[in-house]
């Protein structure tokens, strides 16, 4: 019997997978968490052979769920709504098992369950697609900085935490602008975050 843990804080979402699962004769759903946080707890008590998570939810993420059971013997299937690059980027490094669409037909969620338990890894084939068109611009000192900024913190001070001039701040500011075609430091930020650039 392969033991499941749902993460997911849509509660008629959690329900209907819930009773998706179990209507699988070697699938059993061993608990229910709302968020990140308590699927860890879960997972920590129930010992279960695979954590299915959605990505976007309260207190934790899945992909912060995700990073926390890397060295885990749980298998960590992400499935989720979002197409985003950056998110199936962190997923990878976060070593998931899976990432799945929330849109694709349920027999192949369990199927995917049963091979993700022989050793296979199960990528949507949207996501790859997807992955290949839009790789990120952004180095991971781009990245830092954007961070900063999406912080809501001032030149100045970036500078002293990453012990860099401001001269030099701004002009990885500049290069930020132009990589992403942004206007200004608002809409830089705001197309990291859209395409999941940002941890």
């Amino acid at each position: 019997m392969i033991k499941v843990v749902l993460a997911e804080d849509q509660n008629m979402l959690l329900g209907a997978l819930g009773s998706l699962l179990d209507m699988e004769d070697d699938i059993e759903v061993a608990g229910k968490a709302a968020d990140g946080e308590e699927a860890l707890k879960l997972v920590e008590e129930l010992n279960p052979d695979i954590c299915l998570m959605d990505i976007e939810m309260p207190v934790m993420t899945g992909l912060e769920a995700a990073e926390h059971l890397m060295d885990h013997d749980c298998k960590v299937i992400i499935l989720t709504t979002f197409l985003r690059p950056g998110y199936f980027e962190r997923a990878k490094k976060a070593n998931v098992s899976g990432y799945l669409l929330k849109d694709s037909p349920s027999e192949a969620l369990a199927q995917s369950i049963r091979q993700i338990m022989k050793g296979k890894r199960i990528y949507s084939p949207e996501l790859i697609e997807v992955a290949f068109e839009l790789d990120n611009p952004l180095t991971k000192r781009e990245q830092e900085i954007v961070q900063h900024l999406a912080d809501g913190e001032p030149t100045k001070k970036i500078a002293e935490k990453l012990n860099l001039s401001n001269g030099t701040v701004r002009n990885y500011v500049s290069i930020v602008l132009d990589k992403l075609d942004a206007k200004n430091r608002i809409e830089a930020i705001s197309k990291a975050i859209d395409k999941g650039w940002l941890k």
